[in-house]
């Protein structure tokens, strides 16, 4: 029986994955000409640390699986999901309003991200 944490991170980067992938493609095709050349770059970033989280909630999801009882794990998912929302939701939004407000946003994400993959690393040095 898989564990629920384990399930959830998986399903959770699965779907990130198709997101990223749904967004990135109406970024190419729908925005293109909507964007100025500096907009579409930051949609561009949005869309490739999506996808690159997509694949980290999938591996946290695995190592959850190992890796049952570390609470590390859950905390590593449930950063990086915060931080990929946070991060690359900020730099789409931004891309698509101009608001420029929504630039502050975006290190929050990051750091969120960061926080997720050291976590990851600690959690995964933990094993005995």
């Amino acid at each position: 029986m898989m564990s629920q944490v384990g399930k959830l991170f998986l399903a959770l980067g699965a779907a990130n994955a198709g997101a990223a992938v749904a967004l990135g493609a109406i970024g190419a095709h729908a925005l293109k000409d909507r964007l100025s050349p500096k907009m579409m770059s930051v949609y561009h970033t949005g869309s490739q640390y999506h996808l690159y989280h997509a694949l980290g909630l999938m591996l946290v999801g695995l190592l959850a699986l190992q890796l049952p009882e570390s609470s590390l794990m859950q905390w590593s998912g449930g950063f990086m999901l915060a931080g990929t929302v946070l991060f690359s939701g900020s730099l789409y939004l931004l891309a698509i309003t101009g608001k420029g407000w929504l630039g502050a946003i975006t290190p929050i994400g990051g750091l969120s991200l960061i926080s997720a993959w050291i976590m990851l690393a600690v959690g995964v040095l933990q094993v005995g």
